[in-house]
């Protein structure tokens, strides 16, 4: 369908250039597998699978016939004080899959929540094991962890943050790890910075560690850019924590779920945080859902004082909402049958090598990437931050591809059941919008 200029008027876009967009509008109709339909009728190839959610690609059977049949048999069951049979199903499934010791799950709606539960946790936490004085939340220069206020306190990005006040008091942020002039165009992990970790015994020193809750990374900092963590980084901030007492919660919305090649971006660099958080990938991205991974000490430090009693207060009314968890269940069922929660492992070489093709590209001036999530970052146009990617972005939007744009980064996420001609056709597809964009 086709929607005429004044049916666009109501709906404030989130995230969106609104004029822009309602001038010319990209609407997409359908979806299966590595394609949208648009309402023009053409075919679209998906580059970021969804918003970085789509792991599995589009309109897959077990979510749709699990979904289908969830909503005919339970539509809602109270979270509070009472449950239903598939959020302990499907949390018994997670557990299999997370970090060994991150063996609770505590669900919510989305990445946001799921950052702002797990801040409250580690705060929570340091109180009921007698250390209330540990409140103060470390983040990073450039992370980003949803837009609810917990989570634009700890993020980086200046963007998400300059319009909103004052935001949570006692945060913190240690520097970020973006070192072109050292590691332009590493293919993997560069090999500089892990030097960068020390920072957080700066902030030791200067708060004190009795006073410090949290740090809170993304494992790969996806939303500023595709950052990459250099060589031994996480290990060393997992150190510096565990020295001073701190508890170290990756963000894994992004990275989790098989998108650099093992189900959680914590296994494939070896380092395992106190806290976990995730969403997207969680329910491919057809019901809202998030998780917060919590260790088992973490957890036991709650379970204290008389037994009728509330242990965390802290939740949400679709907290493991039935469709929710059966759409989760429906695709943690088509990752395992298709081993789509390792095949960034066998697929990212290529990817890499395509990928870093683009290098001597137009306005090229690095290429970042890991398992199956890219970043091109290109020069600004002077005085116009971010237009000479948005406009790539509309040459391959009108090429028959879709890429995400932050400032003037390129980032890519296909879905994991991505082929080799589909990777081909993508990064042909941006090599020819650079070469046509100003």
């Amino acid at each position: 369908m086709t929607l005429n200029p004044a049916a666009l008027d109501a709906y404030w876009m989130p995230f969106t250039a609104n004029r822009q967009f309602k001038k010319a509008p990209r609407l997409l109709t359908q979806a299966d597998g590595m394609y949208f339909r648009d309402d023009r009728g053409r075919q679209v190839l998906d580059g970021i699978a969804g918003l970085w959610c789509v792991n599995a690609g589009h309109n897959r059977p077990h979510i749709v016939q699990a979904i289908q049949a969830q909503a005919a048999e339970l539509d809602f069951a109270p979270p509070f004080q009472m449950a239903h049979p598939k959020a302990f199903e499907l949390a018994e499934q997670l557990v299999e899959l997370t970090p060994a010791g991150l063996n609770k799950v505590f669900f919510t709606n989305s990445g946001s929540e799921s950052v702002d539960t797990a801040l409250k946790m580690a705060i929570a936490y340091h109180r009921v094991r007698g250390e209330g004085a540990r409140t103060r939340l470390i983040g990073r220069e450039r992370g980003y962890h949803g837009v609810n206020f917990g989570g634009i306190s700890v993020g980086g990005m200046v963007a998400n943050r300059k319009m909103f006040g004052t935001m949570l008091g006692g945060v913190d942020h240690i520097r970020h790890t973006h070192d072109p002039a050292r590691n332009a165009y590493s293919v993997g992990q560069p090999a500089h910075g892990a030097e960068l970790a020390e920072d957080l015994e700066r902030l030791v020193a200067l708060h004190d560690a009795s006073t410090i809750a949290a740090l809170i990374v993304e494992p790969i900092a996806g939303s500023t850019g595709v950052l990459i963590p250099p060589q031994g980084y996480l290990q060393r901030l997992r150190e510096i924590c565990d020295k001073h007492g701190i508890l170290l919660i990756f963000d894994e919305v992004i990275t989790g779920f098989g998108r650099t090649g093992n189900p959680f971006a914590a296994q494939t660099f070896g380092v395992t945080p106190d806290i976990m958080t995730a969403a997207k990938g969680l329910t491919n991205g057809c019901v809202p859902m998030g998780a917060v991974f919590a260790h088992q000490k973490i957890h036991d430090t709650f379970m204290n004082g008389p037994e009728h009693l509330i242990e965390f207060f802290h939740g949400y009314t679709y907290s493991a909402h039935p469709l929710a968890c059966a759409a989760a269940l429906g695709t943690l069922k088509t990752y395992a049958e298709e081993g789509l929660l390792t095949r960034a492992s066998t697929m990212q070489a290529q990817f890499a090598e395509a990928l870093h093709s683009l290098k001597g590209e137009p306005h090229v001036i690095d290429i970042r990437n890991m398992g199956l999530v890219g970043g091109i970052e290109l020069a600004s146009l002077p005085g116009e931050p971010a237009k000479r990617a948005f406009n790539v972005f509309l040459d391959c939007w009108e090429q028959g591809a879709l890429i995400r744009t932050t400032g003037d980064t390129i980032a890519l996420s296909p879905p994991l059941i991505i082929d080799s001609a589909q990777i081909d056709r993508l990064i042909d597809t941006i090599r020819t919008a650079l070469r046509r964009v100003a």
